[in-house]
């Protein structure tokens, strides 16, 4: 079974030796890749909230417009990369019968 994050956290306080292992590394992924997706989202949705209101203050200045047009367009692409990257995953989980991947935080995984 893999290590969870307590398991984890306690083989590193209770090593009797100072050398790095990959034990964690499992971890340390899942973390980070869980992290990175919430990063993203909450980033493109904060950018579609400011370009919005760059729309609203462009009060029909066409170059503050297209300004706030681009924005909006790259924080919609950028939504789209991000759920069709959870898409993937969860195809290969289907393909493959790593069913333990569909979920949200990725921790039933044995």
């Amino acid at each position: 079974m893999a290590p969870t994050w307590d398991t984890c956290v306690a083989i590193i306080k209770n090593a009797k030796t100072d050398v790095a292992t990959l034990d964690c590394f499992p971890v340390i992924f899942q973390r980070f890749v869980i992290a990175a997706f919430w990063f993203a989202g909450i980033t493109a949705v904060i950018m579609i909230a400011f370009a919005g209101i760059r729309i609203i203050l462009a009060q029909g200045d066409a170059k503050k417009l297209e300004g706030a047009r681009h924005t909006l367009t790259y924080a919609i692409i950028g939504l789209v990369v991000i759920f069709t990257a959870a898409l993937i995953v969860n195809i290969v989980a289907f393909v493959t019968d790593v069913t333990c991947i569909n979920t949200a935080w990725y921790n039933n995984c044995k």
